[in-house]
Parts: C-alpha cells; structure tokens; sequence
C-alpha cells in the first residue's frame, strides 16, 4: 500500500486529499497511509479500529487552535508522523495525540513538537507508546503540559521515548500495573515521572536528567523503580527520587549522581533501598522522622556532601551493610564489616535542616570539629540513626 503527492491511501489503493475524508472512508481493520506533506485540518478524530500510518513524518498540524489527533476505538496504531502545535485548553485538556476510553491502542514512532501535552491517555487499558521523540515549550508550569499523561488507566507500557521541556515528562494518576522503561525523560519544569494515587507500577532503565526533580511518587503502594539514573536535579526543591506517603515497593540498583537529594522521604514505610550508588549529591539521602520500617541496605555512598539527614531524633528504619566512604573505623577480624558502627548524620546537617543559612560554613574548620567532637560523645544527633555492619570496601554493583 502506498500514497502519492500528498494523497491519502485507504483499503485497495483508493486516494483522498485529506486525513478526514480517508478516515471516515475506512473500516475496521485498514491501514491510512499518509504521505509525507503538510496537513492542517483541525481536529482529526479516530473513531474506528484503523491504524494510521505516516510515510516520512508528514506533518499534522493544530496551528495552535485545537488538540491534533483524538482516538475514541479500540485497537487503534498511530505510527510515524509529525504532529505539532496543539493548543493548550485548561477545561478540555488538549493534547497532541489524546486517547480516550479504549484499549489496545498503539502510538508508535512519532515526532510530537511544540504541543502545550504529548500523549494523553484516558481511561485506556493495554496500550503501548513507544519509539516517539516528544519535545514541548513549556516555559512555565500554569500553562503547561505533561510530555506524556496516564489518568485511570492500567496495563500500560510506556517505553524509549525522550521526554523533555514539558511540565512533566511523565504523569501517572489512578495508573495501575504499568511499566516504565528505557525513556530517557531530561529538562522538564517539574518532575521526570510524577506518581499519584498509583499501585503496582514499576519503571526500569530510564534516565532522569536536568529536571525540575527527578521522579515524585507520591500516595501509592508496591512501586518498583530499578536500573534508573537520576543525575543533576539541581535546586532548592530538586530531588532524585522524591517519596511520600508510600507504602512498599522497592528503590534498588540506581545511580543517583550530583542531585540536590538523591532519595527524600516522607511518610515512606516498608520500602527496601538497595544496591544503589549515590555519588557527588548534596544528600545522598533525607529521611524524615516520619518514615517507619524501611530498609536501607548494601548501598554504596561517594562524596556526597551529607550522607544522611533527618528532621527528627527518633528513627524506625534500619541501615546495616552499606558502604559509606567517610567511615573512619576500622575491621580488625579482616572479615570486611567494620568492628564498630556508622553514624551517617552530622551534627552539621542537623544545624543545616533547623537553618538552611549555616550552609555557607560547609568548609570551615569549625564545622569539622563540631562534628569529630558529635561522633565521641552523641548528644543531638540521632543515635538510633546507624550502620552496625559498615562494609570496608564499596560493593560491586
């Protein structure tokens, strides 16, 4: 099947002029094939089993004035095309390419620019996005939207797209059983994924750069986030991975690289962190005191300002076999745990929590005193806070 100069081919060969017309033309089943070329006709709405194919990246085009593609059927694959300019609409939630109650549906291989939302997703259900190239304008955060957004959706799979200057590069909201893997999601105002209301998901191998903050999860159960890396989220509010009020799942075998924070948590219990690297951040990691039950264990921490910081002296959660490189002690049965605990919370960090402005002595020699002087005799840091199997030497990971 092929289309010539522009035209459109439907069924056996037939020809159209426009996107319409050859939509409204085809049955269930048929392959629209669009030819490379410009087309600007409003809304285009698929409402049939078809699958709508571009041949070039031909260009669909909003001119700002509407949403560019709706899908309303089930089955239905939107692969290689140009889809520009959507409108941005605060009441009907514009987009380029918005998918509304249905199932099975493909968006496959698409270039999607300078729309106010990419993707959008409605009340959809085992559906696949992949393969597409999604770079907004969002300039600020009133005004914008995500790169890709899931509403009350479930089995999803979302996977090698780049995401970016959008508000958020990924949105989840009431999205169950998804999965999340091989984006690359990079300088979007807001978050890289932002989690609400959300179970049972898991994101494996994506990255998260240069973003307002890395990843929220946020009021959700039983998510796994493994294999990602979350580098240079730089910020006063910037985070890695921002947790709150979570209740199981897993953060394990990630790289966390120069973010203001790597993992903060909040209201986070019966979460395992493990085997992940945090290099080079501000805080490797902030657990406030109203975290319970979490495990932190087998991690590796390099050069992070503060390893550790909490809000609070009372500390429910258990850190053991971590490596930690500012530990000073010493393994004298050679069996590669250190004879005596780590305390990864500075007095320092405690002052830095209570005044953010004491920051600016982080180099000076009376900070370290404070904090040689806190390790001998523990008074305000809390001592429930500690590794009792510090590792000697940094793990393999």
């Amino acid at each position: 099947m092929f289309a010539i100069a522009s035209t459109l081919a439907v069924g056996s060969n037939k020809q159209f002029k426009t996107v319409k017309s050859a939509i409204a033309a085809a049955r269930d089943g048929d392959v629209v094939v669009i030819d490379k070329g410009l087309y600007a006709e409003g809304e285009i709405l698929i409402d049939k089993s078809i699958t709508l194919r571009g041949i070039g990246l031909p260009v669909i085009d909003a001119k700002g004035k509407s949403q560019a593609i709706r899908v309303e059927a089930n089955g239905v694959v939107v692969e290689g095309l140009d889809v520009r300019n959507a409108g941005y609409s605060s009441s009907y939630d514009w987009a380029a390419i918005k998918v509304v109650n249905s199932k099975n549906v493909t968006v496959r291989n698409n270039r999607l620019s300078n729309n106010s939302s990419g993707i959008y997703l409605q009340n959809t259900s085992f559906s696949e996005i992949s393969n597409n190239q999604v770079q907004g304008n969002s300039t600020d955060e009133v005004e914008s939207g995500n790169a890709v957004h899931c509403w009350k959706s479930d089995n999803l799979r979302i996977f090698n797209n780049n995401l970016t200057r959008h508000r958020d590069g990924l949105y989840f909201e009431f999205v169950t059983a998804s999965l999340i893997q091989n984006n690359a999601s990079f300088k979007n105002l807001r978050y890289g994924i932002h989690f609400m209301f959300s179970n049972n998901d898991t994101y494996i191998h994506n990255t998260f750069r240069s973003n307002g903050s890395g990843v929220a999860v946020m009021f959700s159960k039983n998510v796994i986030m493994r294999n990602n890396t979350f580098e240079e989220n730089w910020g006063s509010a910037a985070y890695g991975i921002l947790l709150k009020e979570i209740q199981g799942g897993a953060v394990e075998s990630n790289i966390f690289l120069k973010n203001t924070v790597g993992i903060y948590m909040e209201g986070t219990s019966r979460m395992l962190v493990t085997k992940n690297t945090f290099s080079s951040n501000g805080w490797a990691m902030r657990v406030q005191a109203s975290c319970d039950n979490n495990t932190i264990t087998h991690n590796n921490y390099f050069a992070n300002t503060f390893d550790v910081g909490t809000n609070g002296t009372l500390q429910l959660n258990k850190f053991n076999n971590n490596y930690w490189d500012k530990y000073e002690g010493y393994d004298l049965n050679k069996d590669g745990i250190g004879d005596i605990n780590y305390q990864p919370v500075s007095l320092y960090s405690m002052i830095v929590e209570k005044m953010p402005s004491a920051s600016l002595l982080l180099r000076s020699f009376m900070v370290t005193i404070m904090d040689k002087a806190e390790r001998l005799i523990p008074s305000i840091t809390p001592v429930q806070l500690k590794d009792n199997k510090p590792l000697m030497k940094p793990l393999a990971l």
